[in-house]
């Protein structure tokens, strides 16, 4: 009986040094890859969330540089030149011309003005589908667009006002 009590004694020892083991080490590492569901649910989802906002957030940062920088070089319209995805106010004194780039969109408000061009294309008017060609006159409140380069807006009377949206500069 005696063994028996000694038995019993070593192997309550040997179980608790293995719980005592067991609870010094830490789940999931290199040498335990056994991962719970829990473990999973919290710690783990709220790491890749983490991950996941920085991210976001740093990538949200470089395209606001980026646009920031992009604005900063076309945000203020000059005399000569404009560029934008709004319509600007251009005023044009008789003989002055707006010569747009390929895309500029022009339509005229105040006054009369021409277009002009080295051939018999000139501009698009896309309110009425048709082509205005060199030397015809533009319709008020028609909006043209510039298709092909150095096509120009020239003003014949006193003082012409159109919109602008678009690439163009003023000779």
């Amino acid at each position: 009986m005696k063994k028996w009590k000694i038995a019993a004694a070593a192997a309550c020892v040997c179980f608790l040094l293995t719980v005592a083991y067991a609870a010094n080490t830490g789940a999931g590492g290199q040498n335990d890859p056994l991962v719970t569901l829990s473990y999973l649910n919290g710690t783990f989802t709220n790491q890749v969330k983490n991950m996941v906002d920085q991210t976001v957030n740093e990538r949200k940062a470089e395209m606001e540089q980026s646009l920031n920088s992009i604005l900063a070089g076309h945000g203020g319209n000059s005399a000569s030149t404009s560029a934008g995805s709004v319509f600007t106010v251009v005023t044009l004194t008789q003989g002055q011309s707006l010569v747009g780039d390929v895309g500029c969109e022009v339509m005229l408000r105040v006054g009369t003005a021409v277009c002009g061009s080295a051939d018999s294309v000139g501009l698009i008017d896309t309110t009425s589908g048709s082509v205005l060609g060199n030397g015809q006159a533009l319709v008020t409140n028609h909006l043209y667009m510039v298709t092909i380069s150095t096509r120009r807006v020239t003003a014949t009377s006193g003082t012409v006002r159109v919109l602008a949206r678009g690439p163009y500069s003023i000779q």
